[in-house]
């Protein structure tokens, strides 16, 4: 990993994903993650994307989660099951592993159980909801490093993961330089509103005087 890459990561974890929501509005790309949540609210991530796809299970069955001894640290485990919340794909056993080996987190679409060990280690999990019925002989991996779909949002291997109690966002690669100087820029706009109102202004000064309105609107 490059100096830029740890550089953009540790910028993109310092800002909330209303705000990075905001600037992918004004530039006009989608990475909101739909229906994505913590499975505690106190959970953050930020990391890049270790990706894998699943499918319904062949016979004999594949495996599904055999990948996570080749992810490495500080990665974000990123799970396309296809929405499916009939069955998990992340686990107590993961948690543990991903927990011991520095992993930064895991994003699903779909569904995990064992929620009490990923909140008692503190171990950040952000799927579509939780239940306990196994994945094992009904899904498998297809492919890992690949792109996939999370919440209707294009994820590619290496993009940038950024999760909070609202949610989950992804920041392309290609273009993160540009959403996250963007993002920064809308974050001191609306830290110098908070400031000019505890100082005493009127919301609609400060937010005349800082451009609030335009803060979101999509640039031509």
């Amino acid at each position: 990993m490059t100096d830029t890459d740890q550089t953009n990561v540790a910028r993109a974890a310092k800002l909330d994903t209303a705000t990075l929501s905001d600037a992918m509005d004004r530039l006009g790309f989608v990475g909101q993650c739909y229906k994505i949540k913590p499975c505690d609210v106190h959970f953050r991530m930020a990391g890049r994307a270790y990706t894998v796809s699943y499918g319904p299970a062949s016979s004999p069955p594949g495996t599904v989660g055999d990948y996570i001894d080749d992810v490495a640290p500080g990665r974000v485990v990123v799970l396309d099951n296809r929405g499916r919340e009939d069955v998990t794909v992340w686990g107590d056993i993961l948690t543990e592993i991903a927990h011991r080996k520095g992993i930064a987190s895991t994003l699903i679409d779909g569904i995990n159980r064992d929620k009490h060990l990923c909140v008692a280690l503190n171990y950040p999990v952000f799927s579509r909801d939780s239940w306990m019925r196994t994945g094992k002989d009904r899904v498998q991996v297809e492919a890992v490093n690949v792109p996939i779909s999370i919440g209707g949002v294009r994820v590619a291997p290496g993009d940038i993961v950024v999760g909070d109690a609202d949610g989950a966002v992804i920041i392309p690669n290609e273009h993160e330089a540009a959403l996250l100087n963007t993002a920064e820029e809308i974050h001191l706009a609306e830290q110098h509103i908070r400031d000019a109102i505890r100082s005493g202004s009127r919301l609609d000064e400060a937010r005349k005087q800082h451009r609030y309105h335009q803060l979101q609107s999509r640039t031509k």
